[in-house]
């Protein structure tokens, strides 16, 4: 007799995104590829750590743990817990009608009844009023929680209907501020907890000793009523009848039709390589509706191009970019450079002509390299931001700066690794070190600065108005040497653009190259492997070990070769790296980075910083992470170098000038 199907509330919630995707998860034919990812966006955000947090508020609380999959035996566990008048239950499990919820923290006294969802998200609470907008709908990017609440709320319902129920949603407070130092290492990660959680709380831990709450409740009552009497995101059915409704699917095993569109991109359930034994559910959506091909399907999409500008190409059923026009993109050209317009129509174009070269507006780019002045400098930094705070002081999600690289790139074509900073010292906060040492190495000469996007401005300017509030005996020249290397984000009060404000060399990219290679992806892990595939010049170079070039390196041997190739094909000098993580692939670790909400830089080198925070790390495993954050943060500056190097080659070869 086949096992029943609970319909449990990540399914549920799997099925607001797209209802097709129930019938495809927890199958093992169809591989679900966020899997492997949600114990590491957990704790890349703290999310285990701040569960564990929130529980230190009642320290009389009992967690229903193992059998995780026995949903009727963690529901008769429940059951007889409650039975008591009054009692706290980590985790309590309900199961009525082929649904299924666990809750993380639920307080009874009699039948009035707490529920409250724990996330590692912030909000300030100074500020909150309501997650719904004027217009009635529930709006911030909460809704998706907010349902969570609701479905655990109705199926607690169904199972207890004399109970008063409360909704909370329990989360980081950016107001607060962590009144002890150590607050984040008193709770460890490990693989062998008999909780969910893998937390190992710091022996002998009580309330008092974590100092004033970082963690607030906000009562979501009045969203809960909204969505349950209302049903915001389907106005077709009520809640009840959604929940019916995907019950008897689920339960059933029929599939749900969902028609494809844009919400297709990030499917989970898409298997790229048809021959590794997995069903692709992807693919299986796109041959039932369109009755096409896998290997057409594989074709580009409207929604892969860059910001997705042709959203009404799809309504009109027009689904792969081969069958965009220029009308589609509206294209409106800038002076002096790729408009975004005319960026999305040159991938657009060559695609549709099978072009693979890279295109150049040489012209503009000569221009924009000539006003750089040598030497130049390419930096790189490495920075982390939790939920519960590494040192006292810090608020939830306050960026710490820990490492940086620095290249410097003369005008006779040497690279030197010219400096580098790391501070991995436990409970250490060590912002103002850095941007001290960040300011010797940027003294040493008066040449052009370069970063990659927005990260390196973003945490100077976090850095800057940490100082104001700092008694640091050189708090004045260091905010001087900030205001002079970058310009002022909207959240600082004063207004400042410095001489030697760096310079965004992924504008420069934007502005004046595009090569399809990239997909349209402009990170510095596609525009990398781009420059190394076109480029006969980086090729020969790096190809050679380090003690043949003109350049030096603070972490890699003189034997080390930066481009090694497979299957006549450049790798990307990231894939011989270690990884900094262990267990992890480094570009896992920054794909997961780049999809969190607090986070937006950091990846591999954030994992790693969190694990040497904790004491007990063995010292020949803590000394083999450092070498490899060194040599991570390094290949990011070299990186820039690199693509600097082929814009230097392009423009020299164009007036035919030899290197």
């Amino acid at each position: 007799m086949p096992s029943p199907r609970y319909l449990t509330k990540s399914r549920f919630k799997l099925a607001l995104d797209c209802p097709t995707k129930l019938y495809y998860t927890r199958k093992e034919e169809y591989k679900n590829k966020s899997d492997s990812d949600s114990f590491l966006e957990a704790l890349a955000q703290g999310g285990f750590q701040v569960e564990e947090l929130a529980r230190m508020d009642y320290p009389d609380g009992i967690a229903i743990i193992g059998d995780d999959y026995n949903y009727d035996l963690l529901a008769e566990k429940t059951r007889k817990l409650l039975e008591q008048e009054n009692i706290t239950i980590f985790e309590p499990a309900f199961l009525v009608d082929n649904l299924f919820v666990r809750v993380d923290i639920l307080v009874k006294k009699g039948n009035n009844i707490k529920l409250i969802e724990v996330k590692a998200k912030s909000i300030r609470s100074v500020d909150h009023q309501s997650f719904i907008k004027s217009n009635g709908k529930l709006g911030g990017g909460w809704d998706l929680y907010l349902y969570d609440i609701a479905f655990q709320k109705y199926v607690i319902q169904c199972c207890y209907p004399e109970w008063d129920i409360s909704s909370y949603l329990k989360l980081a407070d950016k107001d607060a501020v962590t009144t002890v130092d150590g607050l984040h290492q008193c709770f460890k990660v490990i693989s062998n907890s008999d909780l969910r959680t893998g937390i190992e709380k710091k022996e002998g831990l009580t309330k008092a000793d974590l100092g004033n709450p970082i963690l607030f409740d906000i009562n979501v009552d009045e969203e809960i009523d909204l969505i349950l009497n209302q049903n915001p995101v389907d106005d077709t059915r009520s809640f009840q009848e959604t929940v019916e409704h995907f019950r008897v699917h689920y339960r059933e095993d029929s599939k749900l039709f969902t028609e494809i569109g844009p919400h297709c991109k990030g499917c989970e359930f898409i298997t790229e390589n048809h021959s590794n034994g997995f069903k692709s559910g992807f693919h299986e959506c796109w041959q039932e509706q369109l009755q096409i091909s896998k290997e057409r399907i594989d074709q580009p999409k409207v929604y892969d191009v860059w910001y997705n500008p042709a959203k009404q190409a799809i309504e009109e059923g027009r689904y792969f970019m081969d069958e965009l026009t220029e009308n589609d993109i509206d294209i409106r050209p800038a002076a002096g450079k790729l408009s975004r317009s005319e960026r999305q129509w040159l991938q657009v174009e060559k695609h549709q002509e099978q072009d693979d070269s890279p295109y150049f507006d040489i012209d503009n780019l000569r221009e924009e390299l000539g006003s750089w002045k040598y030497p130049l400098n390419f930096i790189d930094f490495e920075t982390t931001a939790v939920a519960i705070p590494f040192v006292a002081g810090m608020h939830p999600y306050e960026q710490l700066a820990f490492q940086f690289s620095h290249h410097t790139v003369y005008e006779d074509g040497t690279v030197e690794h010219f400096s580098e900073y790391l501070n991995t010292e436990i409970g250490a906060f060590p912002n103002f070190d850095f941007i001290r040492a960040l300011k010797n190495s940027l003294s040493q000469n008066d040449g052009s600065i370069f970063r990659y996007h927005n990260h390196e401005n973003t945490i100077v300017n976090v850095v800057y108005n940490q100082l104001l509030t700092s008694d640091e005996p050189d708090k004045q020249e260091l905010l001087d040497f900030i205001e002079t290397i970058s310009h002022n984000t909207g959240k600082n009060a004063k207004i400042w653009c410095g001489d030697r404000d760096m310079i965004d060399l992924q504008k420069t990219v934007v502005n004046y190259y595009y090569d399809p290679v990239t997909g349209g992806s402009n990170s510095i892990k596609a525009i990398l492997p781009a420059v190394l595939h076109s480029s006969e010049f980086l090729q020969k170079k790096y190809q050679q070990p380090i003690a043949n070039l003109n350049l030096t390196s603070r972490n890699f041997t003189d034997d080390h070769v930066f481009l090694k190739f497979e299957n006549g094909k450049p790798v990307s000098p990231y894939k011989a790296l270690p990884s900094v993580f262990d267990g992890w692939d480094n570009e896992q670790l920054e794909k997961v980075s780049e999809s969190l909400t607090e986070i937006k830089d950091g990846g591999a080198a954030l994992f790693a910083y969190q694990k040497l925070q904790f004491k007990d790390v063995p010292r020949i495993e803590r000394k083999a992470i450092r070498e490899s954050l060194l040599r991570y943060c390094e290949l990011d500056t070299l990186a820039m170098v690199m693509i600097y190097e082929y814009f230097r080659e392009k423009c020299k070869k164009e007036l035919n000038i030899p290197n």
